[in-house]
């Protein structure tokens, strides 16, 4: 469009010199000139355009081949650095970054916000150049400037005879009844529009019908589209409910023992390991002894097989935004409380920042859910298939209990065990959660434990 008007400003300026003036073929030739450069910038700036690259949606992992695109972290004209977060696709399992190859500008998205995309599928142009250039945005504002002043050359070489004092407007003539009124111009046309304005008013508001009465209180409802994470929980909970035998059995620990230790020892460990020692490392650890010791509790069912494992790998429950996710733990039968609780913070920090990746939640061969942190009390967990158990831990509440024929009180927490009936009958799981209420009630214990 620049070009355009340059050229046909060079045009009319030629035109005119040509008539009154000897310079006609000076003026031309340099509105001409003006107008190449133009033109050649914009060739420029249109080989930029055929030179960007698409970039199409990665590779997300061999069960996945959609998601749905979250959000835009750049828009077109956005300079980005190689390796920049440029959009965020939200899949059934994890949420997967789309990041710039090379430094450059965004020049074009081909998808918007809420659109389900493939692998594969093109994403965005990038046009490649240095991310710390000047953006579009000032090299169109420059563009102008460069107009402005081509035509105040071609104007100042234009004969003086020919230039017309554009700044101020030619008055219009007076009418017949202006000049018979001396030259003042007449208010007749200014009081017709007041009257006009006033005809044109609505209605006094006397004459609005009266509003219908509110009914008390709210009755709005609210549709939001479930994200795919959350689609894939309720999938895999249900599918958990109608293939397991699910079956569950409780018991009470007195966490006594436990929490005297932690207390001994939190401020020693934090100092030296920078780690808090909490309770999740001791049921983690317990439950790695019992599972050695009770395998069909580590096992699972393929088809018509049972599998058995030799190591543990612990799926720890953790609560996100989206929903819940169970990033795995693993050889947990060879770590110590300090180990197991480096691994939960780790995990746990990246899940809440939502950094997991898909290895860090395959597998996975034994559960543990914490729902005490919430405060809950008593509950069922439900397996997470193909596993065949998951211990559910609740909140420590102090209780009076008879030891040694006394009543005292001991802060007390129910665990619960869900397992599958079709790989555990009830004496295995039971036997299972009384070594983990032995293990935790005295963790000195775990220390004698065959390896």
């Amino acid at each position: 469009m620049l070009s355009k008007r340059v050229i046909a400003v060079a045009r009319s300026r030629a035109f005119i010199a040509s008539r009154h003036a000897p310079g006609a073929a000076v003026s031309m030739s340099k509105g001409w000139n003006a107008a190449g450069s133009h033109l050649m910038r914009a060739q420029f700036h249109n080989s930029h355009l055929l030179q960007a690259e698409t970039i199409k949606v990665p590779q997300m992992a061999e069960s996945i081949s959609e998601g749905t695109l979250r959000s835009w972290s750049k828009q077109v004209g956005d300079t980005v650095e190689a390796d920049e977060e440029v959009a965020t696709i939200e899949t059934d399992k994890i949420d997967v970054t789309v990041n710039a190859p090379v430094s450059g500008t965004i020049v074009e998205l081909l998808a918007k916000e809420e659109d389900t995309v493939t692998v594969g599928q093109d994403l965005f142009r990038i046009e490649a150049g240095d991310a710390a250039a000047t953006p579009k945005e000032q090299k169109t504002s420059e563009e102008p400037k460069e107009l402005s002043e081509s035509s105040k050359k071609t104007d100042s070489e234009e004969p003086k005879d020919q230039q017309v004092d554009k700044a101020t407007p030619t008055p219009p003539a007076p009418s017949e009844a202006d000049k018979r009124s001396g030259g003042i111009p007449s208010e007749g046309p200014k009081e017709s529009k007041k009257e006009l304005k006033k005809e044109s008013k609505p209605a006094s508001k006397d004459d609005k019908p009266a509003a219908a009465p509110k009914a008390p209180g709210s009755r709005n409802e609210t549709r939001v589209k479930m994200n795919r994470m959350r689609l894939r929980i309720s999938e895999r909970l249900k599918e958990s409910q109608n293939a397991a035998a699910s079956l569950t059995t409780f018991n009470e620990i007195d966490m006594s023992s436990l929490m005297d230790m932690r207390k001994k020892y939190k401020d020693e460990v934090l100092k030296e390991h920078d780690v808090k020692l909490g309770f999740m490392s001791a049921f983690a650890r317990a439950c790695a002894l019992a599972l050695k010791e009770i395998p069909a509790a580590n096992a699972s069912i393929e088809g018509e097989e049972i599998v058995y494992r030799d190591f543990v790998d612990l799926s720890v429950a953790v609560a996100t935004p989206k929903g819940l996710v169970t990033p795995v733990v693993r050889n947990a039968e060879g770590m110590g409380f300090l180990e197991i609780e480096k691994e939960i913070a780790a995990l746990g920090k990246k899940a809440r920042d939502g950094k997991l990746t898909l290895e860090d939640m395959a597998g996975g061969t034994f559960t543990i859910s914490n729902g005490g942190v919430f405060g809950s009390l008593y509950g069922t967990p439900i397996i997470n298939l193909p596993q065949a158990a998951v211990l559910g831990m609740h909140a420590i509440k102090e209780k009076p209990v008879v030891v040694n024929g006394q009543i005292v009180i001991r802060p007390i927490m129910v665990v619960a065990l869900t397992y599958d009936h079709r790989l555990l009958d009830g004496r295995e799981a039971v036997t299972f959660l009384v070594k983990v209420r032995d293990y935790i009630e005295d963790p000195r214990k775990m220390l004698l434990a065959p390896v």
